[in-house]
């Protein structure tokens, strides 16, 4: 009878606890062992838990460590962009020496090695541009040539291709055939990891009325877009500044470095608002236009109320359309102002609060004088009507005996006459 089938009572003391133990170690050994079987292009994240001189080993959980060479992380002047209790992402390569080597990109002189693997398991490669040929670029890659298309070098269109040639840049392959005799790169499949690694942490410190830099990187008729890093947004042509602009260009042009203010963030429509004016200086702080005073400002636009007149850089007035006609009625601001205009007006009143300005045509002094004149000397035509009817009156009628009829027979024919 084997230990396996005898029965309970004649197993001997602490054996049943010791077999039980053994098979807990087995099961414990077992799932280290999944955990710790890695595929050739695995990404991992890891914390880093000790650096040395040559390398940079993480803990990959379940006692284990990993290592990569730290040359991948030294900055231009050869120190490290990394330090221990930091967490970093890296490709698993393979096992050298019992040591399961890691990588954050291909390079030197194991590169011809594992091309394809990188190819399949999407490691970055490095390269250097050598020269520009049809379509795109040719890379060195090791001891071998690569083809990066225009397209796939950045995140937007190339304007100047020779800024590349001799650079050196990391890279996703894209294409390998022929067992590595025709490979296309991406470097832009780099960026747009980068992008996205940006975004996560923007959506988790952005803020609506926040300021912050960014790129111009084009530019339509309702406005300009702006990377921010991470995302692009919309600057709209009322956000761009104080005073109403009509083209964008003369404003502002592609690659322009702008400080802008948060308006919207919509991260599930991937749709953000950007101000450039809420970072310029308010023209209503500074502005000194007093009530009471004449200055010359400029139609902007019109409307059916008035007239829009621009006093200064994103100040406007209304000139009203009762204070438009010179005392006659008109319809619309068109048959007496146009738009482009420069005009004398009048500052009645200024609501600094709500930021309005109301408007008139200043009158000269003899226009004042003749109006007042012609008022005075004006004589209702009822009046004189009266005074003719009492007259005849007084006289008797006409000679001829005929009646004159009654004060409104007089008054219609005095209309008609």
């Amino acid at each position: 009878m084997t230990q396996k089938n005898m029965p309970l009572e004649n197993v001997p003391a602490g054996a049943e606890s010791q077999n039980e133990e053994m098979s807990f170690a087995e099961m414990f050994n077992e799932t280290e062992a999944v955990q710790n079987r890695l595929e050739p292009g695995q990404k991992v994240r890891a914390e880093i838990v000790r650096i040395t001189k040559e390398w940079v080993f993480i803990d990959l959980g379940g006692k284990s460590e990993g290592a990569l060479a730290l040359g991948e992380l030294l900055d231009a002047e050869g120190k490290p962009t990394v330090k221990e209790g930091d967490s970093i992402d890296a490709y698993f390569l393979a096992v050298e020496r019992n040591e399961k080597i890691f990588t954050t990109k291909i390079g030197g002189a194991a590169i011809n090695a594992h091309l394809e693997e990188a190819f399949h398991s999407g490691i970055p490669v490095e390269g250097t541009i050598q020269k520009e040929i049809k379509g795109g670029f040719e890379v060195k890659i090791g001891g071998g040539r690569a083809f990066c298309p225009y397209s796939q070098m950045g995140l937007r269109k190339i304007t100047d291709n020779e800024q590349f040639i001799g650079l050196h840049y990391t890279f996703k392959i894209i294409e390998f055939r022929d067992n590595g005799k025709s490979i296309i790169v991406s470097h832009r499949k780099i960026l747009e990891e980068e992008r996205a690694l940006q975004r996560e942490a923007l959506q988790t410190t952005l803020q609506v009325g926040q300021t912050i830099k960014g790129v111009i990187t084009s530019i339509r008729d309702f406005g300009a877009f702006v990377d921010i890093g991470g995302i692009k947004g919309l600057i709209p042509i009322s956000e761009i500044g104080w005073d109403r602009v009509t083209d964008t260009h003369s404003v502002l042009e592609e690659g322009q470095s702008v400080e802008v203010a948060i308006k919207s963030l919509d991260w599930d429509k991937d749709r953000f608002s950007f101000s450039l004016r809420e970072t310029l200086p308010d023209p209503w702080e500074t502005c000194s236009l007093a009530e009471g005073s004449t200055v010359m400002g400029t139609v902007a636009r019109l409307v059916d109320f008035g007239a829009f007149v621009t006093l200064a850089p994103g100040i406007d007035g209304l000139l009203h359309i009762s204070a438009l006609g010179g005392g006659r009625r008109i319809n619309h601001p068109r048959e007496v102002v146009q738009q482009g205009q420069s005009l004398e007006v009048r500052i009645d009143a200024i609501d600094r609060e709500k930021k309005r300005i109301s408007l008139s045509l200043p009158q000269s002094g003899e226009a004042e004088e003749v109006k007042v004149e012609k008022k005075r000397s004006k004589k209702p035509q009822t009046d004189e009507m009266r005074e003719e009817f009492q007259r005849f009156k007084e006289t008797g009628g006409d000679k001829k005996g005929k009646s004159m009829g009654t004060f409104a027979d007089l008054l219609k024919t005095k209309r008609d006459s």
